[in-house]
């Protein structure tokens, strides 16, 4: 019993150890980058100053989080002096009925997150609607991938500096609308990320559709099932490993040709802040710039651990390393 005791206290430490560990290196790792940023910032000098280090950085988030805060409290003003003022002209005339006006002020560095965080996902979304059932098509009909694919790798390379032109006068000229849905800015940027991001989804789907197991697809011809059934029985499921390899690498994808979109177009989001912080010049500029620069790639990381969580609830395969 003593012997049990020992053996099971033991199991519990070193599992314990092996938890701090992972938990021990990714710190050593951030901090030691944040020292070697540090003492690189503070020898670069720039046109506007010193290249902001960590401090530098920190006091610009806390900047940025004041001006966030400020701007709603604005906004709620905004739509307290309407509703005060509708109430008023209701109490003198009841038939009158009031429109509250929508608020119109500068949106800040977190609704430009948000912007583009709405902007990636509709068009990762998109993207995926199309990559899937045509990279399915091509793998299972070789065929239909010798005609598809000189297109694919004709388009596969294509900067999204050059769809972008394209698509905005194809939106301009197409959307048009008193009343429109959708902003032509949200559409221009949303058709770009689907052109440049859907690519990886769509090969290696294709890819591993190709490579189910033989006896797989013998299983499948013994119990002849059925094309559809056979596509979500067999097919998906052998090939979603690979399927979830290129819907990690779109969303990456996605996430940067959408900052480079709304740079160049100056469409909402993340990328027009980082624009307007340069052409802005202030001595502030560079702070502001890095703290953009962290938020979009510490978004980034979220979203690829957001797509591997999701592949690990529908993989069938439970024990698959997944990193």
């Amino acid at each position: 019993m003593t012997l049990s005791m020992f053996s099971k206290s033991s199991i519990k430490d070193w599992l314990t150890g092996i938890s701090l560990k992972k938990a021990l290196f990714p710190v050593i790792g951030i901090l030691v980058f944040l020292v070697l940023w540090q003492a690189g910032a503070s020898r670069v000098d720039t046109s506007l100053g010193t290249f902001p280090g960590p401090v530098k950085v920190y006091e610009q988030w806390n900047s940025l989080v004041d001006d966030h805060q400020r701007e709603r409290v604005k906004e709620s003003s905004f739509y307290e002096r309407q509703e005060k003022r509708i109430a008023d002209r209701q109490a003198k005339d009841p038939s009158y009925v009031g429109k509250i006006r929508a608020y119109t002020g500068k949106p800040t560095f977190f609704d430009q997150i948000f912007t583009s965080l709405y902007t990636v996902l509709a068009g990762f979304g998109l993207a995926t609607l199309i990559a899937i059932p045509v990279g399915i098509l091509i793998g299972l009909n070789s065929s239909v991938y010798s005609a598809l694919n000189p297109v694919i790798q004709v388009f596969k390379p294509v900067s999204p500096l050059a769809w972008l032109p394209l698509v905005t006068m194809v939106v301009s000229a197409s959307y048009v609308s008193d009343d429109p849905m959708f902003s032509k800015s949200f559409l221009t940027s949303m058709f770009t990320v689907t052109l440049c991001c859907m690519w990886p989804t769509l090969i290696n789907t294709a890819v591993g559709v190709a490579a189910v197991e033989k006896d797989l697809l013998n299983v499948s011809k013994v119990l002849r099932l059925g094309w559809m059934t056979h596509v979500i029985k067999i097919v998906i499921p052998s090939a979603i490993p690979l399927m979830f390899t290129g819907l990690r690498l779109s969303l990456g994808i996605a996430w940067m040709v959408l900052i480079a979109a709304e740079m160049l177009a100056q469409n909402p989001g993340l990328g027009k802040f980082v624009w307007d912080e340069f052409q802005n010049g202030s001595s502030d500029s560079l702070g502001r710039i890095m703290v953009a620069v962290l938020m979009i790639g510490f978004i980034g990381f979220l979203l690829d651990r957001a797509m591997l969580m999701l592949q690990r609830y529908v993989s069938w395969d439970k024990t698959q390393v997944l990193r």
